[in-house]
């Protein structure tokens, strides 16, 4: 059912997804770039700190910015207020504990990005995620938050690419010759970035295992990683390819995003647009 009051998270929503596929574009765009030149795949704090040298780049930062706060604003809003219907179940309450999660994860890309506009940064030096898994290690039980840690993220980036490769993510966006032409690029990017998440995940596994924080890392580490696999340079350039889907698919969701609470009945998702 419609709920008009609720309405005013919609802005913040767009305004999030918009944000957020700045920021794979920078990404995919920049790290593909950089393997053309010879060089390797870009983490999002190096390709935040390319932006910044580069002309008009401090003005896509502070997009970015704007665009992350909002998002973060709208995971906390949308979990709080449920406007996407997922319910008081058990498996609602835990979507719901995801979004807190996505949020506060985003929240630290937006401090990334807010310290080299306003302050110094040691972004494209290397990731600090290794330092700050070093420190939770030095708490009681360290290596087992960081394990449980390291199951969530899993867990995610299977998540994301079971909705890809299910098509579950059809019936949150609208139906329109745009949705249905580009479906396979959609479809693409949301298992690309799927894959990204869960080696992130395993990274952080391995952190824990051994007992090595130098052994965790973020999208930077898990390019590496996958260079290291059999045609591995080759599955990055597709990965970074499929990440431009995934910004696609972030822009996509900022304009044709359906959500339940506020959205009215009469709005045909590209799932039962396809299945008719």
């Amino acid at each position: 059912m419609s709920d008009s009051k609720l309405s005013w998270a919609i802005p913040l929503m767009r305004a999030g997804y918009i944000g957020k596929g700045l920021v794979y574009l920078a990404v995919a765009g920049i790290s593909l770039f950089s393997i053309w030149r010879g060089g390797q795949a870009q983490d999002s704090s190096s390709a935040f700190g390319w932006l910044e040298s580069s002309w008009g780049g401090g003005t896509i930062l502070f997009v970015i910015l704007l665009g992350m706060i909002a998002y973060a604003v709208w995971r906390v809003l949308d979990a709080a207020f449920d406007l996407e219907d997922y319910g008081n179940d058990a498996k609602g309450i835990i979507a719901r504990i995801g979004m807190l999660v996505t949020g506060a994860i985003h929240v630290g890309i937006g401090v990334t990005v807010f310290s080299l506009l306003f302050g110094d940064s040691d972004g494209g030096e290397g990731s600090s995620i290794p330092r700050h898994i070093g420190t939770i290690m030095a708490w009681p039980a360290g290596r087992w938050i960081v394990g449980a840690v390291a199951l969530l993220i899993i867990a995610a980036g299977a998540h994301y690419m079971r909705q890809g490769w299910t098509n579950d993510y059809r019936k949150h966006l609208q139906a329109n010759r745009f949705t249905t032409r580009w479906n396979p690029v959609l479809k693409g990017g949301l298992i690309a970035h799927g894959i990204v998440v869960g080696v992130v995940g395993l990274l952080f596994l391995f952190a824990a295992w051994r007992a090595n924080p130098q052994e965790a890392g973020g999208t930077g580490e898990a390019f590496s990683w996958l260079s290291e696999q059999v045609y591995g340079q080759i599955l990055v350039i597709c990965v970074c390819l499929g990440l431009l889907g995934f910004a696609i698919f972030c822009f996509v969701n900022a304009a044709y995003r359906i959500v339940p609470r506020v959205s009215g009945p009469d709005i045909q998702s590209l799932a039962a647009k396809l299945r008719m």
